[in-house]
């Protein structure tokens, strides 16, 4: 019995712990200048212009990740379901890799069996502070030391057809999906009817585990306020 009531406390330690590493951020309607982007497949090397991609799709997810980040791991599965589920009704996941290795991160999406396109714009955390991804964060408010993962959604229907910017407001989520409220937004931007859905991020905890720092084992995350 009470080698019963130790394993239930570890792990129920565990679990917690486990769940405080995410790093969920609600779906949020801001202004910001997107611009299209011509980045290489991590795959085969090709350019993958953003605007061409978007044609003909209802809604399109672009989720910027390093591929060392654990919150990365986290979301991966996430995005991986939502584009085998939704493909066929106009939806799209593209992903954008950031500090590190087209070769590890090709590794990594070998391992977590992603098949969406992945493109690279940097390959080294010495350019943190250089990528389009930092200028995005930092303007939306994601106070976060990596921003692994972030995520924008784009209305290809509403984008500019020409020009260097794609969008001046987007809806963007400075963390990890919460994943109910994330299908119910695409189900409802694809025109989907509703549906119950159970997921194990369904809620989200008040404490905040920044997971993404490569050089120490944990910072804390602050909440990006709600614009009003």
């Amino acid at each position: 019995m009470k080698i019963l009531l130790t394993l239930a406390i570890l792990l129920t330690a565990f679990t917690f712990q486990a769940q405080a590493q995410h790093e969920y951020a609600p779906i949020q309607q801001q202004e910001i200048k997107y611009k299209n982007w011509n980045y290489k497949s991590v795959r085969d090397d090709k350019t993958v212009d953003l605007r061409e991609f978007a044609r003909n799709k209802k809604l399109v997810m672009v989720v910027y990740f390093a591929q060392w980040c654990p919150n990365w791991k986290l979301e991966a599965p996430v995005a991986q379901r939502f584009y085998d589920k939704y493909k066929q009704y106009g939806f799209a996941v593209v992903g954008v890799s950031e500090y590190d290795t087209v070769a590890a991160t090709r590794a990594n999406l070998d391992a977590q069996k992603i098949t969406f396109p992945v493109v690279s714009e940097s390959d080294s955390k010495d350019a943190k502070q250089k990528t389009a991804h930092y200028e995005y964060r930092r303007k939306t408010g994601d106070t976060r030391g990596w921003g692994s993962p972030w995520n924008i959604f784009l209305e290809p229907a509403n984008l500019e057809k020409n020009g260097e910017t794609l969008t001046k407001n987007a809806f963007v989520v400075n963390g990890e999906l919460i994943e109910s409220d994330a299908e119910k937004f695409v189900r409802q931007k694809l025109g989907l009817p509703a549906e119950d859905i159970k997921t194990a991020n369904g809620t989200t905890s008040e404490k905040k585990v920044e997971a993404c720092e490569p050089d120490k084992k944990s910072t804390a995350f602050k909440k990006p306020e709600l614009k009003k």
